[in-house]
Parts: structure tokens; C-alpha cells; sequence
């Protein structure tokens, strides 16, 4: 079966950064786009930044570009989310998301806390 597994959440200060990771395992990775999701407290959930199976297109929301880097290693089935310049906006729980087989899968999320 699907599984997304995300690591590397926390509390960090503004101004400082985080990596995100996602480790998938269940589908063929290397031919799915993948994508970052985040949901702050009492709001929906939104895309953050998306990857092509590739890597070789990306796209991201105007409130992290320049920011977020999205990136991929194929051989590790693994997505990565590198933030930098946090801001207190920033702060939600972050998801990984696949669609595979016309069905949409998450991860349990991690927890960006960007506070001093």
C-alpha cells in the first residue's frame, strides 16, 4: 500500500530553516509527480511546492518562492522541502501528497513551529 512518511518538522526561529523529507514506498516514485501541502491551525490546506518525476519542473506558491526549494532523489524514494528565511506564516503542519492509481494519498504531516 501507499505510504508517505514525513520527518524533520519543529520549532524554529524566524529567519532560520528547516529540511522536510518524505519517505514513500508502495507506488512507482520515479514516474509520479510529487508535492508539499500545508495547513496552518483553523485553515485549509494548501500546495506549497510540487515536483515532476524528473525533477526537472517545479512550481511553488507565490508565499514561498525564492524561499522553499523542492527536491528529489529517485534512488532514495524520497521528496524533500528545504525552507529557508521562516517566517511565523510559515507555521502549519506540512504533508506530502501523491496521486496514484486516480487516488490521492497523504502523509501523517510534521510540524513547523517558526516562533522566537
Amino acid at each position: 500500500q501507499v505510504q508517505l512518511v514525513e520527518s524533520g518538522g519543529g520549532l524554529v526561529q524566524p529567519g532560520g530553516s528547516l529540511r522536510l523529507s518524505c519517505a514513500a514506498s508502495g507506488f512507482t516514485f520515479s514516474i509520479s509527480t510529487m508535492n508539499w501541502y500545508r495547513q496552518a491551525p483553523g485553515k485549509e490546506r494548501h500546495l506549497v511546492a510540487s515536483i515532476t518525476s524528473t525533477g526537472r519542473a517545479v512550481d511553488y506558491a507565490d508565499s514561498v518562492k525564492e524561499r522553499f526549494t523542492i527536491s528529489r532523489d529517485n534512488h532514495k524514494n524520497t521528496v524533500y522541502l528545504q525552507m529557508n528565511n521562516l517566517k511565523p506564516e510559515d507555521t502549519a503542519v506540512y504533508y506530502c501528497c501523491v496521486v496514484w492509481a486516480f487516488q490521492r494519498y497523504w502523509g501523517q504531516g510534521t510540524k513547523v513551529t517558526v516562533s522566537s
